[in-house]
């Protein structure tokens, strides 16, 4: 509890009130300036940039969620229906999540390669030599779809997580669910609809939840792919590089902002869970 206070609550505590004084130089200031930070950051921060990596970051989010939990259902579902070989399956698609960001994002950088026809290289490189170059693409150099291309490797990487968490709830549903409604005369489609997936919704609750809150704070992933980019640039990030220039108050604010961000996905979660553990 002692050291949960001090190097959690505490370093919380120090942070916002560090985000509210006008210490933006490595000089120690203790003027308070209550919100500027805040508004600066929101009204006059230069050329939008706080704006443009929160806008950045909703885009990796949606995207990365979605397909995650879209490939990760898939998977599970394939082995809930007793695939041959499963275990090794299972181990395949679960290897991604051995590997650090960090080495994963190196090699993604090289398979994202923004080349095209001679000079492609990594998947461009696959596209042209299949004679498949309409799908050649700069990836995470776009300027549009730059955050969108930067959610793959975060996809490669924890789908196989997802997928072993529904195939746990695929796997913890009562057989006699399936029996009843098998005798009551429903189709596969049936079966799935109104009776196995209704059962996963607190599974796919905290799949959105873990999921969710990891994003927010990717860091390493972004950074080993497209380093301090413009183009892919989210509030973790911005935060690191506000750092390297001693500006401590604007760097807490941010902090600070991103911390609120998680809690409003954390804390309803937490809440409902206590809900339905006291009426359990």
């Amino acid at each position: 509890m002692i050291l949960l206070a001090v190097f959690v609550y505490g370093l919380i505590a120090w942070t916002a009130r560090l985000s509210l004084t006008d210490q933006h130089t490595a000089i120690r200031s203790g003027s308070v300036v209550g919100l500027k930070n805040y508004v600066d950051l929101f009204v006059n921060d230069i050329n939008g940039r706080f704006t443009h990596s929160l806008k950045n970051l909703l885009i990796f989010t949606v995207v990365f969620m979605v397909g995650a939990l879209v490939m990760g259902l898939i998977w599970a579902l394939i082995l809930e229906r007793g695939l041959p070989g499963e275990g090794v399956f299972r181990a395949v698609y679960l290897f991604p999540m051995a590997v650090s960001f960090v080495a994963s994002g190196v090699v993604w950088r090289w398979l994202m390669n923004s080349g095209t026809g001679e000079q492609a290289g990594g998947l461009n490189r696959i596209f042209h030599d299949l004679h498949l170059g309409f799908l050649e693409n700069p990836w995470w150099t776009d300027p549009q779809w730059g955050m969108a291309a930067m959610a793959v490797p975060a996809i490669w990487q924890l789908a196989g997580y997802v997928m072993a968490l529904f195939l746990a709830g695929f796997r913890g549903i009562p057989p006699e669910l399936r029996e009843a409604a098998q005798v009551d005369g429903a189709t596969t489609y049936q079966m799935y609809r109104h009776v196995l997936f209704p059962q996963l919704t607190p599974t796919a609750l905290s799949v959105l939840i873990i999921l969710g809150h990891m994003s927010m704070k990717m860091f390493d992933l972004i950074m080993s792919v497209s380093g301090a980019q413009w183009i892919t640039e989210v509030p973790a990030v911005y935060v690191w590089q506000t750092l390297l220039t001693s500006d401590y108050a604007k760097a807490a604010a941010i902090s600070v902002v991103l911390l609120l961000l998680v809690a409003v996905v954390i804390v309803p979660y937490l809440v409902y869970n206590n809900r339905v553990e006291r009426r359990s």
